[in-house]
């Protein structure tokens, strides 16, 4: 069953890839470069359309004017079928798995599949892991995934390569699901990687727009930066244990604790550098504080791109991998220090950002920057069921509200800044009512699925021992306030208002049944994926008879949650209605109040929109100076010293010398008589003074 639900989306991506090949051959047979229709030179129906500032990135109709759309590539509709059954098929067989291994109590399982790399003590199989963490990771996947297909089909209708678009979807999901079910850290690795490459073929899907590829470059650049401490930390593992594979090494770990590293004269707790450089992977991967910039410009792809990559995937990767080497930061204290540090600042500097956001995807995006840290500030805290949990829930509402704003997009002609928008609800009801209820989830309102799972997370940062457990409190706390701004401000300037834009206003209208199923399947998902799994991610008989040895847990932590005061208890609800009511007056009752705040403190709100200037000062700490050295490599380098005594030096004096000599041969017997008569009188000059005055 494991092995369909891994390899069902390869084959997907595989058959997609071949009707691709197939369809781009029929288009233009004789492999010339096709001439690019519409005035920005852009290949893709989508393309052309003029791209403003805003990064209004969305696929386009052929109604813009600018010339005739490209014709879809043959065979678009069988590709897209393909995918999309192979992906609900995966999906159905998740959900079967995950009742077999978390209620049916079926002993974790681990299928060999084939002998991959043996290298003197390195010995790695190509196994498959299923455990209750594995399963909830199956499910989580292959739901959301299987919904963000479907939707495709309706969103990307118009655009000339869309079995290329499925099979880079079907290809990201099978990376994933390699990741999620990996036995070792080598097979981890290679699903890590793999979702990297997916992800930067679907954010640059639209290759021919500049905007697309600098933002794909940039998330591939980034997530390098962890990886390579992620890879230091893998090499650490083997170093210590001689293994790759977790059993062994959950099992060598106690015996760790208290050996040092040494490197470069500095001794360090070899659990604890191990574990920080574990986690480094999972800041790059989970846009974390210090390597998040790359995630907002990740929206420079297809909003379906956008819901795969920020609700069940790629960012959820290094939330797992800490959740699957919990044994390891259990026994690494300082480690878990680190971890909720990162997690509590992210949640609370992200969310600030999302409160002067203009992109409706943007404000989205950052939500999802801020909720990774919540779930970051569990695994610090030892709660790792309860991370998981909010992972979970997380994945239903955040994909609803991309895909809900991919139909707003759609609706409003591909408008994404919420400026220009205004009194939707009327135009596309069922799109504003299913938005609600994931606003109403991800802010944490009662009976909805983020209320369970964030607030599990803030009695967890309170009840822990963790040295930042009080920062992680009263940050999440805060960012509970900010989210509940934000999310709020998003649905009242989208759904109420006057129009801002008469003319899209007027051609509003709802999203082909192809977008309307999947979020509405998500809408359910964000109420019922909280309170029945309550039980089972955040109380201890639960977790203990749910997870059994898929996750280490901090033996005490969910009794302590228990004893958490009940004022306490109340104030993340009393700060989402707080954030709720401060929003509605500033963009219901009194508009002008966000306005006079924005010209009375000008520096705070270029800080906030420009998010905290961390584009600008990696500019000026990174990307300058190596600019600058690159420079200098080339012109002072490779010019000026390897050309200039190569190519432009000795070899072109030796050609200079040549080229004269050459002038000497002129063919007159009489030129070459009187050269020889200089040698002989040159001859017998040197004879005569050199042995001479011997």
């Amino acid at each position: 069953m494991v092995q369909a639900i891994v390899f069902l989306p390869l084959l997907g991506a595989i058959l997609a890839g071949l009707i691709a090949l197939v369809g781009a051959h029929a288009r233009n047979p004789s492999g010339d470069e096709v001439e690019h229709h519409g005035d920005h030179g852009h290949g893709d129906a989508h393309a052309s359309v003029a791209h403003d500032d805003h990064g209004h990135d969305d696929h386009a109709h052929d109604d813009h004017g600018h010339g005739p759309v490209e014709p879809a590539a043959a065979g678009s509709r069988g590709a897209e079928l393909i995918t999309t059954a192979l992906l609900f098929v995966a999906a159905a067989l998740s959900w079967m798995t995950l009742v077999n291994v978390g209620f049916m109590h079926q002993e974790t399982a681990q299928i060999r599949l084939m002998p991959w790399i043996f290298s003197g003590d390195l010995q790695v199989w190509w196994t498959l892991r299923v455990d209750t963490l594995t399963a909830v990771m199956l499910v989580v996947v292959t739901t959301v995934s299987s919904l963000v297909h479907l939707y495709s089909i309706g969103y990307m209708d118009e655009d000339p390569n869309r079995p290329r678009f499925f099979g880079y979807l079907s290809l990201f999901t099978f990376a994933m699901l390699m990741l999620v079910t990996a036995d070792n850290l080598v097979q981890l690795f290679f699903g890590w990687e793999g979702v990297g490459l997916a992800s930067y073929l679907l954010i640059g899907f639209w290759y021919q727009k500049p905007s697309a590829n600098a933002a794909a470059i940039k998330a591939f650049v980034v997530n390098r930066v962890g990886d390579f401490g992620f890879a230091l930390g893998i090499f650490a593992i083997f170093m210590l244990t001689n293994s790759t594979d977790f059993e062994t090494i959950f099992h060598a770990a106690p015996g760790l604790t208290g050996k040092t590293i040494d490197f470069l004269g500095w001794h360090a707790d070899a659990l604890t550098l191990t574990c920080l450089l574990l986690f480094m992977g999972a800041m790059g991967k989970s846009a974390q504080f210090l390597l998040h910039t790359w995630l907002p410009d990740a929206m420079e792809g297809p909003t379906p791109v956008s819901a795969l990559i920020h609700a069940a995937t790629m960012v959820t990767a290094g939330v797992f991998m800490v959740a699957r080497l919990s044994p390891l930061f259990e026994l690494a204290p300082n480690a878990q220090a680190v971890v909720m540090f990162f997690g509590a600042t992210t949640a609370f500097f992200a969310a600030t950002i999302g409160l002067v956001q203009n992109d409706i995807k943007r404000i989205v995006a950052y939500s999802t920057c801020s909720q990774l840290g919540y779930m970051f500030v569990a695994m610090g805290a030892g709660a790792y069921s309860v991370g998981m949990f909010h992972l979970f829930t997380h994945a239903f509402f955040k994909a609803l509200l991309f895909l809900g704003s991919g139909s707003v997009i759609y609706a409003m002609h591909h408008e994404q800044d919420i400026r220009n928008m205004g009194g939707l609800w009327k135009k596309i009801p069922y799109t504003f009512a299913v938005m609600t209820v994931g606003t109403l989830a991800l802010t944490g309102f009662p009976l909805f699925a983020g209320y369970f799972s964030k607030d599990a997370i803030i009695e967890a940062a309170y009840a822990s021992h963790n040295p930042f457990s009080t920062y992680a409190y009263l940050l999440t706390i805060a960012a509970a306030g900010l989210t509940s701004f934000y999310s709020w401000r998003l649905m009242f300037k989208t759904f109420f208002g006057e129009p801002h834009d008469q003319e899209h206003y007027e051609a509003a209208h709802e999203s082909p049944i192809w977008m309307l199923i999947p979020i509405g399947v998500l809408a359910v998902g964000s109420v019922l994926a909280g309170f029945p799994f309550k039980e089972l991610f955040a109380s201890p008989h639960g977790v203990e008879e749910f997870f059994r040895e898929s996750v280490k847990m901090n033996p005490h932590i969910l009794e302590d949650m228990e004893h958490m005061p009940p004022l306490l208890g109340w104030l993340p609800f009393v700060m989402m209605v707080g954030g709720f009511l401060v929003s509605y007056t500033f963009y219901i009752r009194k508009p002008y109040i966000p306005v006079r705040l924005a010209q009375e403190q000008p520096m705070l709100y270029k800080f906030l929109l420009n998010k905290w200037y961390f584009d600008e000062l990696y500019d000026l700490i990174f990307v300058r100076p190596a600019k600058w050295i690159g420079y200098q490599l080339w012109k002072k380098g490779d010019g000026f010293i390897i050309d200039g005594f190569g190519p432009d030096g000795i070899s072109a004096r030796v050609m200079d010398v040549t080229r004269n000599v050459v002038k000497i041969q002129t063919g007159y017997l009489y030129h070459y008589a009187f050269a020889m008569l200089i040698g002989a009188a040159g001859l017998i000059t040197w004879f005569m003074f050199g042995f001479g005055g011997q």
